[in-house]
């Protein structure tokens, strides 16, 4: 079978079943697996000098390492089976619009359960945030994932099959962890941050045309002109503009890091400001109008080769 096929279908089993606790209980996830390599490498090499160095050494070890998995996964004679069930593990669009939806749910118990809530899909303090911060995290974190966690594994596998989509989930998981510019990561971590943002950078295009296409409001192409390449990511400002284009709502704007207020410009400033759970209820409904978008554009270049 075709990746394009493989690919359709693995997104229609995620949309279906999505994270199945049960399984994951059982045996570590692909993801945890990888969290695991790049973390004992950290802790092995983050040391001394030559740190930079060492950080692209590991990057590259890990890489060939996966995508030779990779290579030998695809090669064993079962149809594509085990590529598409790689493809559908690795693909987390359910996951994501439960994890925003969760947000919603908790502001309805208070804002310390939306607190909780948007604490597990953003990486930041969350305590001084009130109905509006915590569902713009929530938000936001759903344009971004949606490029990161969904979009962008469907580019990577459309283009090179099971490596394709296993090279890319270890770059982003890497970028995670150590791709981060402080002390301790900014050596270590380059290689891993900057090879995140070159493999990101079509795929974050591509959900922000999604996004678009889903909302059919010029409103959005203009948002996204105007406000994608002021965001501090060269890549998530694009689906977060489109978002916040769809939902007309203002989007980023200053933030607490490390306790310390960071004057990050907003992206559709004019937007509304105080959001709640009808936004983010809002937003999940755009998440799914683009992966339809999406399944349905894979699906007319499916029939184009068939014919």
């Amino acid at each position: 079978m075709t990746h394009i096929t493989l690919i359709v279908v693995s997104l229609i089993i995620d949309s279906l079943l999505g994270e199945p606790k049960w399984l994951w209980l059982k045996v570590r996830h692909p993801i945890v697996l990888m969290g695991a390599m790049i973390g004992y490498l950290d802790r092995k090499l983050n040391i001394g000098k030559y740190r930079r160095i060492k950080g692209v050494l590991a990057l590259a070890a890990m890489l060939v390492a996966i995508i030779g998995l990779g290579w030998l996964l695809a090669a064993v004679p079962d149809r594509g089976l085990l590529e598409l069930l790689g493809a559908a593990i690795l693909i987390g669009h359910r996951s994501l619009v439960q994890h925003v939806s969760d947000v919603a749910g908790g502001l309805e118990r208070g804002i310390p359960a939306g607190q909780t809530a948007v604490a597990k899909i953003v990486g930041r303090d969350v305590s001084a945030l009130d109905e509006a911060g915590v569902s713009r995290a929530a938000i936001e974190s759903a344009a971004e994932n949606f490029s990161d966690g969904v979009v962008a594994p469907v580019f990577w596998f459309v283009l090179f099959g099971l490596p394709g989509i296993l090279a890319y989930k270890l770059v982003n998981t890497a970028d995670s962890m150590i791709g981060y510019r402080t002390e301790k990561y900014e050596q270590f971590g380059w290689a891993a941050a900057r090879l995140d943002d070159v493999m990101n950078y079509i795929p974050a295009r591509i959900s922000a045309g999604l996004i678009l296409l889903a909302a059919g409001d010029r409103r959005t192409l203009e948002i996204i002109a105007k406000d994608a390449g002021h965001h501090r990511s060269p890549n998530a400002g694009w689906p977060e503009a489109a978002m916040a284009g769809a939902l007309d709502v203002a989007l980023s704007g200053p933030r607490i890091y490390h306790a310390k207020r960071v004057e990050y410009p907003f992206v559709n400033e004019n937007g509304r400001h105080e959001i709640g759970r009808k936004q983010i209820r809002q937003s999940v409904r755009v998440l799914w109008q683009s992966w339809a978008v999406m399944l349905g554009g894979l699906m007319i270049a499916l029939i184009w080769l068939w014919l």
